[in-house]
């Protein structure tokens, strides 16, 4: 195809002329830029000098793209919390404001992903397409955007929704020694959430890579990551990524709150993220308060966990609901960093080392848990069981402490012991096993009426699986109206003990059915 010559040269001139007529119009604007020089480089944390306009918590660029967080302003200098590894960096390096402050991106795109605290996937999912951010540091809500928490959080283990109960907008701490439960806790709850429209955040904070790997690989063998989000900043991470991790899960989390959705967050764990921010305000010369944490300790939980709420109708009716976790040192609840956090929160769940080594799981220490929310919240069909049975169970403790003794005990001491073994039996429960609302009410109603008082201890959990699948056959009307929330008639009350003996009667008789012809098989 041969050009003609004339238009070719005809549409040159013209865009010549129009480049000729932008730089005759063109005119050089000064614009003012403040560029600091780095004065030292330290572990996670760089001073900066040369940045009088900088603001509290603005992002610094500095060489090589590596980010930091303006955290200490002083006349002098500024204390930069570095965000990525700052190996490269050298005093004299240029540092260069950007305008903003930390924040993260937001939206549906991040549901099923594993993201860093700084919102760069960490799967193997490809680029995350997300058209809204978020600053990780944002106000709570205030007292008048907020409503009373009345809906339930079933976590599906039996000693948690009958007798610690947890509200959707609660913040539910817990806490206890290193092994013995506490994010096995949480994840049940998680699991638990499937089909129930309550989307989950599992936030990560200085755990070992292959702990966070082993969760991550328990959610995806459940199918549970495809409502549920994670956010992880490892032990290998800096500490600046460490502190800011459970703010920027909290503000994507945030963002499904004012869709209107209830979300639930695992904060794993807030000891590690004191000890964080410990590290780097030792490093940044702030003064040291007790043990070594600076005065706003507490400030920064608090906070965090203010934010998790439920709002009122006009703000959409989301809620947030927190699960932070903390380790204790030696069973030492009143140590600074968990009183700090029990005060902050609606209640905990103390998880006991004894209990954990007895085989008792969950190893939640019924005596020193409590929820100052979550009975209100509670399903109506617990009422019927959940008085008696925490009285049961109190009872029991106490008087075991005192069988130790070797003392004489009457009859209905003797009874009230037993009964209370059986009630710890029927509230053990493995991990990954949520249990629905429904057969749990079933379950505990017989231990609490003493149906299961003449069973041997060994055969508790054998006949209460028996119980729980015989009551979904044979009253799945009853089922589904105690699913629903509705209320436990005295009626209803009597259909499901009628179900559990009948059960109980038919199972306990195929056992000793078995074990008679095992024995005549055996002879």
């Amino acid at each position: 195809m041969k050009f003609d010559q004339d238009v070719l040269k005809t549409a040159l001139d013209d865009t010549l002329s129009h480049f000729e007529e932008v730089l005759e119009n063109y005119q050089a604007q000064l614009a003012l830029e403040e560029i600091g020089r780095v004065e030292y480089v330290g572990n996670d944390i760089v001073r900066v000098s040369g940045l009088p306009e900088v603001q509290a918590d603005e992002l610094v660029r500095f060489p090589g793209d590596i980010l930091g967080l303006a955290f200490n302003l002083t006349p002098s200098e500024v204390g930069v919390i570095l965000l990525n590894r700052g190996e490269t960096l050298q005093a004299g390096d240029e540092v260069y404001r950007t305008g903003r402050v930390f924040d993260v991106p937001v939206g549906e795109a991040l549901l099923g992903r594993i993201v860093d605290a700084a919102g760069r996937p960490l799967d193997e999912g490809g680029p995350i397409r997300t058209t809204d951010r978020r600053p990780i540091e944002r106000d709570a809500p205030s007292v008048m955007d907020r409503a009373p928490v009345t809906m339930p959080l079933q976590t599906g283990l039996k000693v948690i929704d009958a007798l610690i109960p947890i509200g959707r907008g609660q913040r539910e701490l817990i806490l206890g020694d290193r092994q013995t439960g506490k994010t096995a806790i949480a994840l049940d709850a998680i699991l638990n959430q499937k089909d129930k429209d309550v989307l989950c955040v599992y936030c990560a904070i200085g755990q070992r890579d292959s702990a966070v790997a082993k969760v991550i690989a328990d959610l995806r063998e459940r199918q549970a990551l495809d409502y549920c989000l994670v956010v992880v900043a490892t032990g290998k991470d800096p500490a600046g990524l460490q502190f800011v991790a459970p703010y920027a899960a909290t503000s994507m989390a945030e963002y499904f709150m004012e869709q209107g959705r209830d979300v639930l967050i695992v904060y794993d764990d807030l000891t590690r993220h004191a000890r964080a921010y410990r590290e780097l305000s030792l490093l940044l010369r702030r003064p040291p308060g007790r043990e070594a944490y600076p005065g706003d300790i507490f400030y920064i939980h608090s906070r965090l966990l203010e934010r998790s709420t439920h709002l009122r109708w006009r703000y959409g009716g989301g809620s947030l609901t927190a699960l932070p976790i903390i380790e204790t040192q030696a069973q030492n609840i009143s140590a600074y960093i968990p009183t700090n956090l029990i005060s902050i929160t609606d209640g905990q769940i103390y998880l006991s080392p004894q209990l954990f080594q007895k085989g008792v799981l969950p190893a939640v220490d019924v005596g020193r848990s409590v929820s100052r929310v979550g009975g209100k919240a509670q399903l109506s069909a617990y009422r019927a069981v959940a008085g008696d049975l925490r009285l049961t169970y109190s009872q029991f403790e106490e008087l075991e402490a005192f069988a130790r003794f070797g003392t004489q005990l009457d009859e209905e001491t003797r009874q009230t012991l037993e009964r209370g073994r059986r009630v710890r039996e029927v509230l053990k429960q493995t991990q990954y096993d949520p249990i629905p609302v429904a057969e749990q009410i079933a379950v505990l109603l017989a231990v609490i009426e003493g149906i299961f008082d003449h069973l041997p201890l060994a055969q508790v959990s054998r006949v209460e699986e028996k119980v729980r699948q015989v009551f979904v056959e044979q009253a799945p009307d009853l089922y589904q109206r105690i699913q629903s929330g509705d209320a436990l008639e005295d009626e209803e009350r009597e259909t499901v003990l009628k179900i559990v003996r009948r059960t109980i009667s038919s199972t306990y008789n195929e056992n000793e059915n078995i074990e008679s012809n095992e024995t005549n098989a055996n002879a």
